[in-house]
C-alpha cells in the first residue's frame, strides 16, 4: 500500500511540527513521522529537563550560600526523588503539548515508526510506502559513543540515561570537558556527589578563548570539582568501587575510580539507518547530511534541518532552520543560513552568554581589532548579587566599528549577551551601542562602558 502526501517531515524535533503548521495552514497534506519521541532532544533529553535540573542545583547553591546573605537555613538535604520528578515533569508536559498541537492541524497525519528511504522522496514505515513531492529531514542527533578501550564492558551513563536518575552518585567522572559535560558536573556536585572531569586536551571547552577556559576552570575547581586535563590515555574498566576511568596525565594519579561515568564527549547525527544512499542524499565524514545555503540536500525535493544538517546543535537555530526553509517555499523569501549570526549559552553557573567570533578566531582574520575586557567584579549587579566570577569582553573591527563578536562569562551573561547580538543583526556601529541607556542596575548596563574602553590590539 502506498500512501501519497504533499510533504513528508521526518523527526518531530523543534523544526518538524513548527514546518508542519506552516504547510498545513497553506493547505497541503502533510505526514510527520517520529520513531520515538515527540519533541525531540530539547523536549526529552536536553534543554528543557537540564535546565530545570541546573535550576534545582542552583537553588541548592544558593541554599548552601544562605550565611553569606544573611539567611540561615539549617542543615541542607538533597531530595534527588523530587528532584527527578520535577524534571520528568517538565518533560511530560511540553512533550504534550507538541502532540496536542499536531492532533490540532487539518491535514497532517502522525505516523510512529522508523522511515527509510527506499527510493528518492520515497519512505517505507512499518511496511507501508509513504511518498511525496517534498520531504524534510529533522532526525536531530544523540550522544556520541567514543571506541575508548573497554568501553563495551562497563555500565556508563549519556545525556539522556542521567536524568532520570533519582539517587546522587557517590563519585561521578565525567568523561568530556566540554558544554553538556560541565553543566552535569557542576549540577551533580551541587548535588552534593563527588565530581572528576577528565578532558583529553590541554583545556576545558577548548571552542572558546583560553581565558574563558580558565575561568571556568577556576570556579568549577572552587566548588571542589577536580578537573584532570591531558588525559592522553582514557580507557575504561569495571572495578570493585564502579568504572574506573585510565587517564595517564602527567601529574595525577593516572586512574580515576568513579560509582558512575558519564561519556559527554560530543554529538552524532541519526542519519545512520535512513536509507538515505536510496534517495541520492549525500552525507559528510562525520554522517551530517550535506545541505546547501538553503538547506537543499543534494537530492532534488528533500531538505534537511536542526542537528542532522550540521549546521548548528541548538535549538534555536533548529527553529532558525524552520524559518529559512518556510519563508523561502512559502513567502516567496531568499533567506540564507550564511546570514545568521550564531549566539549561544554555556550552561554552568555563572553561565557564558556568545556570540560571533571569538577573540582567537577574530586573530586569526588578520584584520585590525579593537578588543575590551571588564572583570565582573567591576559590574554592581554582580556585586551585589554575591556571584562575581567572569568577565564581559567584546571583539571589534577597527576600520568598519562594527562588533564581530562577544563572551559575556557571568551572572545573567546568557541573557545579557542578546543586546550585542541584536546590534549585531542590526548592523549597528560601535557608536550607536555606546550611546544606548540601558537600565541601572543590571548586567547589560555596562556594555556601552565596554564598548567606550575598546582599545586596539
Amino acid at each position: 500500500m502506498t500512501r501519497t502526501f504533499d510533504a513528508i517531515i521526518v523527526g518531530a524535533g523543534q523544526a518538524g511540527p513548527a514546518l508542519a503548521n506552516r504547510l498545513t495552514g497553506a493547505g497541503k497534506t502533510v505526514a510527520i513521522i517520529e520513531r520515538h519521541l515527540v519533541g525531540g532532544t530539547c523536549v526529552n533529553t536536553g534543554c528543557k529537563p537540564t535546565k530545570t535540573l541546573v535550576a534545582s542545583a542552583y537553588a541548592a547553591r544558593l541554599a548552601q550560600r544562605g550565611a553569606e546573605y544573611g539567611v540561615l537555613t539549617g542543615p541542607i538535604a538533597i531530595d534527588m526523588p523530587t528532584i527527578a520528578a520535577r524534571a520528568r515533569k517538565v518533560i511530560l508536559d511540553s512533550r504534550k503539548g507538541n502532540e496536542d498541537w499536531l492532533a490540532s492541524m487539518p491535514g497532517l497525519t502522525l505516523v510512529r515508526g522508523h522511515a527509510r528511504f527506499t527510493a528518492p522522496r520515497r519512505l517505507e514505515v512499518n511496511g507501508e510506502t509513504l511518498e511525496a513531492a517534498q520531504v524534510f529531514l529533522n532526525v536531530g542527533g544523540r550522544a556520541r559513543i567514543p571506541d575508548f578501550p573497554g568501553v563495551d564492558e562497563v555500565d556508563y551513563l549519556t545525556n539522556s540515561t542521567i536524568i532520570p536518575l533519582e539517587s546522587v552518585p557517590e563519585h561521578l567522572v565525567v568523561v568530556g570537558g566540554s558544554y553538556i559535560g560541565l553543566e552535569f558536573a557542576q549540577m551533580y556536585r551541587r548535588f552534593g556527589a563527588k565530581v572528576t572531569v577528565v578532558e583529553q586536551g590541554p583545556r576545558l571547552i577548548q571552542r572558546e578563548d583560553e581565558d574563558v577556559s580558565v575561568e571556568v576552570r577556576t570556579f568549577l575547581e572552587a566548588e571542589g570539582i577536580v578537573v584532570r586535563t591531558d588525559a592522553c590515555c582514557i580507557r575504561l574498566a569495571q572495578h570493585p568501587g564502579g568504572v574506573a576511568v585510565g587517564v595517564d596525565c602527567n601529574e595525577g594519579e593516572p586512574e580515576v575510580v568513579g560509582t558512575h561515568v558519564l561519556l559527554a564527549v560530543g554529538r552524532q547525527p541519526n542519519t545512520d539507518d535512513l536509507g538515505l544512499d536510496k534517495a541520492g542524499i549525500a552525507v559528510d565524514e562525520h554522517g551530517y547530511i550535506v545541505v546547501d545555503d538553503t538547506l537543499a540536500t543534494t537530492a532534488d525535493g528533500v531538505w534537511a534541518m536542526g542537528d542532522c544538517n550540521g549546521k548548528g546543535a541548538f535549538t534555536h537555530t533548529a527553529w532558525n532552520d524552520y524559518e529559512i526553509v518556510a519563508a523561502n517555499l512559502l513567502d516567496g523569501g531568499k533567506r540564507k543560513v550564511s546570514e545568521r549570526i550564531l549566539g549561544y549559552a554555556l550552561y554552568v553557573d555563572p553561565p557564558l552568554g556568545r556570540v560571533g567570533m571569538s577573540e582567537t578566531q577574530a586573530r586569526k582574520s588578520g584584520r585590525p581589532l579593537l578588543v575590551s575586557k571588564r572583570p565582573m567584579t567591576r559590574v554592581g549587579r554582580a556585586v551585589e548579587k554575591g556571584e562575581t566570577h567572569g568577565f564581559m569582553k567584546i571583539v571589534a573591527d577597527a576600520e568598519t566599528r562594527k562588533i564581530l563578536g562577544a563572551a559575556i562569562l557571568g551572572t545573567g551573561g546568557d541573557e545579557a549577551i542578546h543586546g550585542i547580538l541584536d546590534m549585531m543583526n542590526a548592523d549597528a556601529s560601535l557608536d550607536t551601542l555606546q550611546w544606548a541607556v540601558p537600565i541601572h542596575p543590571t548586567v547589560s548596563e555596562l556594555i556601552p562602558t565596554v564598548v567606550g574602553d575598546l582599545k586596539p590590539a
